[in-house]
C-alpha cells in the first residue's frame, strides 16, 4: 500500500490539487475549504467550532465533510487524485502510510507545532516512518484507562492501586467479598486492546517496532510480560468474559455489578447516559512495580493537517491554528470527553482531571496498537490468544505476520 500510494502522489497528487482550484472561489473571493474528519460523534462539535470561525473570517466557508469508513474513503480519494484541503484523521497506521508518501503538507517549520506536546508530535513521526517532516499537529488525544466506581471502592475500604502488584491486591480482594473486580467484554475483539495497548506500552521498551524492523527485536522476546498479565487479568473477571460486548460493559458498569472496567475515555458519556449518578474515578493502568516507570497510554484521536499542494495554505493553517486556541479545544474537550494535544489545556471534568499530572510531566506514551499495519488483524489475534492461551503460538504467530508485512513492502 505505501508503494502505491508514494506512486500516485509522485505522479498526479499536484495535478489533482491544481485541476480544483477552480472550484474553490466564488464570485467575490470567497474561499471555500473542505474539512474532511473521521468522527461522526464530533460531527455536531465540529459545527460549532466551523461556525464561530466562520463568523470571525467571512470569506472562508468551511466545508465539514464526514462519511461511514472515512479511511477506506481517503484511500479511495487518493487514488482518484482528490486530497482534501483540511483534514483531521487519527493517529494510526493509516496516516503513517499517507504521511510517509509524502502527501502531507510540512509544518516542521510553522510555529503552530510549538504549541503541542512534543510526545504526541514525535508519536506522529514514528508511525510515519521516523519522517524528519512534521505531517501532522495533534489536536484531540484519548487514553486507555481503569475506570472504577468510587463508592464500591469506599465501601471495601480500597485504594487506588498504583502498581501491577497493588492493582492484583485489590481485585483479589474484591472477588473475595463475592464482587466482580473487573468487568470484561471480550465478545468485541478490540476492548481487548485496552489492556494489551497499557500493558505492552509499559512493558516492551524503548523504540520496540523500530527495532523490529531492523530484526533487533521480536514480539517472542519482548512481548511474554504483557501476554502473562493479559492472562492473569483474566482470572479477575465474571463468569462470561467472551460473551459481553461493549455496550454490556457500560451498561453493567454503569449499573455497579463491578467494581472496575478497562476502557478509555470515550466509554464515559454513555456510561453517564445510563446513570448520571455515577461516581467514577480514573487511574492507568499500573503495568509495572514502579510507579515513575508507569505512564499513561494516550493517542491522537484526531491529527489535523492539509494537502501538502494546497493552494489555500493561508487560509487552511487560519482553521488550523484557530483549533488549536485554548478556548476552542476546550470546548472540544468538554464535549466529546477527550484530551488536548495542546500544551497547558487540561481537563476540569474531576472523572478526568485526575489524570492531569500524566499530561503535564508529559508521562505518556503512545499506543502501541497504531503501528500495526491493517493487513495485521491484531485485536482479533490478541482475542484469539486470550481464548486459546496458548501464549507460545500467539507471540510466534504476531512475529511471522509482521515479518510477511515487512517483506511486502
Amino acid at each position: 500500500m505505501k508503494k502505491m500510494i508514494a506512486l500516485i502522489t509522485a505522479l498526479s497528487v499536484t495535478a489533482g490539487l491544481l485541476s480544483g482550484c477552480s472550484d474553490k472561489e466564488e464570485k467575490g473571493g470567497k474561499i471555500h475549504l473542505e474539512f474532511f474528519q473521521n468522527k461522526p460523534e464530533a460531527v455536531g462539535t465540529f459545527d460549532k467550532l466551523i461556525a464561530k470561525f466562520e463568523k470571525e473570517h467571512p470569506n472562508i466557508d468551511i466545508q465539514q465533510n464526514n462519511v461511514p469508513d472515512a479511511e477506506t474513503v481517503l484511500r479511495t480519494r487518493l487514488v482518484k487524485e482528490d486530497v482534501p484541503d483540511i483534514l483531521g484523521i487519527g493517529g494510526n497506521a493509516t496516516y503513517g502510510d499517507i504521511a510517509e508518501a509524502g502527501v502531507f503538507y510540512d509544518f516542521t517549520k510553522d510555529p503552530v507545532v510549538d504549541k503541542v506536546i512534543p510526545n504526541y508530535v514525535d508519536t506522529l513521526n514514528q508511525l510515519a516512518g521516523n519522517n524528519k517532516e512534521v505531517n501532522g499537529i495533534p489536536f484531540a488525544t484519548n487514553a486507555n484507562m481503569v475506570l472504577y466506581n468510587k463508592e464500591k471502592f469506599r465501601e471495601l475500604g480500597l485504594d487506588v492501586p498504583r502498581t501491577w502488584d497493588e492493582l492484583i491486591g485489590t481485585a483479589k480482594k474484591i472477588k473475595a467479598a463475592g464482587e466482580v473486580p473487573f468487568y470484561l467484554t471480550l465478545k468485541d475483539a478490540w476492548t481487548a486492546m485496552v489492556p494489551f495497548n497499557s500493558l505492552v506500552a509499559n512493558t516492551q521498551g524503548n523504540n520496540f517496532f523500530e527495532e523490529k524492523n531492523e530484526g533487533q527485536a521480536s514480539f517472542q522476546k519482548r512481548y511474554g510480560e504483557a501476554s502473562d498479565k493479559m492472562l492473569t487479568l483474566l482470572k479477575y473477571g465474571h463468569k462470561d468474559n467472551f460473551g459481553r460486548d461493549y455496550n454490556s460493559g457500560n451498561k453493567a458498569f454503569a449499573n455497579g455489578e463491578s467494581f472496575m472496567y478497562l476502557q478509555g475515555n470515550w466509554a464515559i458519556s454513555s456510561i453517564k447516559t445510563i446513570n448520571k449518578d455515577i461516581d467514577i474515578g480514573t487511574f492507568p493502568l499500573p503495568a509495572t512495580n514502579d510507579p515513575k516507570k508507569n505512564k499513561l497510554v494516550s493517542g491522537v484521536d484526531t491529527a489535523l493537517t492539509m494537502a501538502k499542494d494546497n493552494p489555500y495554505k493561508k487560509e487552511s493553517l487560519l482553521f488550523i491554528n484557530f483549533l488549536l486556541k485554548p478556548e476552542n479545544t476546550k470546548l472540544y474537550m468538554k464535549d466529546q470527553n477527550s484530551f488536548s494535544a495542546v500544551k497547558g489545556v487540561l481537563q476540569d471534568d474531576p472523572t478526568l482531571s485526575n489524570l492531569n499530572p500524566y499530561f503535564e510531566k508529559q508521562q505518556i506514551t503512545g499506543f502501541p496498537e497504531h503501528f500495526f499495519p491493517a493487513s495485521i488483524p491484531i485485536a482479533n489475534l490478541v482475542q484469539g490468544f486470550l481464548i486459546s492461551k496458548d501464549e507460545k503460538e500467539f507471540l510466534k504467530k504476531l512475529d511471522t505476520e509482521w515479518d510477511k508485512v515487512k517483506v511486502r513492502q
